[in-house]
């Protein structure tokens, strides 16, 4: 049996997840990563995709998360997000307004490194986009 850990999934709206989890996979921005009890420490930042966390109690459940941070240590991980929703919750339509939004920001940027962060993102988006409507 898997050792668990402490697991919290904050947005600035409101505390999504406190509990023991056996596992959970976070997107960080070098790629996915599975969180495990005694981890070594590790602080990552977080781009658009699902979290998805496996309670100690066995059950999966899953969160659309929007970037943001993640504390991870021997006992714990924290995922402080910009914003998440649980994946029941999640809207294709809210998504794309964000997908609509970033192309507008994009169109209107005019400084080089702003474009650049601009189309990460978009780009993120769109990814997130496509998993969601296959998944």
């Amino acid at each position: 049996m898997a050792d668990n850990f402490n697991f919290e999934l904050v947005s600035p709206e409101r505390l999504l997840v406190s509990e023991q989890a056996s596992e959970v996979v976070i997107p960080a921005t070098e790629g996915e990563m599975t969180v495990m009890a005694r981890h070594a420490p590790t602080m990552t930042t977080l781009k658009p995709g699902v979290v998805t966390v496996k309670s100690a109690a066995g059950k999966t459940a899953k969160y659309v998360v929007f970037g943001g941070f993640a504390d991870i240590s021997a006992t714990g991980l924290t995922v402080l997000a910009e914003s998440a929703v649980p994946a029941t919750e999640f809207s294709t339509d809210a998504l794309q307004a964000r997908i609509d939004t970033a192309r507008k920001e994009l169109a209107a940027a005019q400084d080089h490194e702003k474009r650049n962060g601009i189309e990460e993102f978009l780009s993120e988006l769109t990814q997130l986009h496509g998993a969601v409507i296959a998944g």
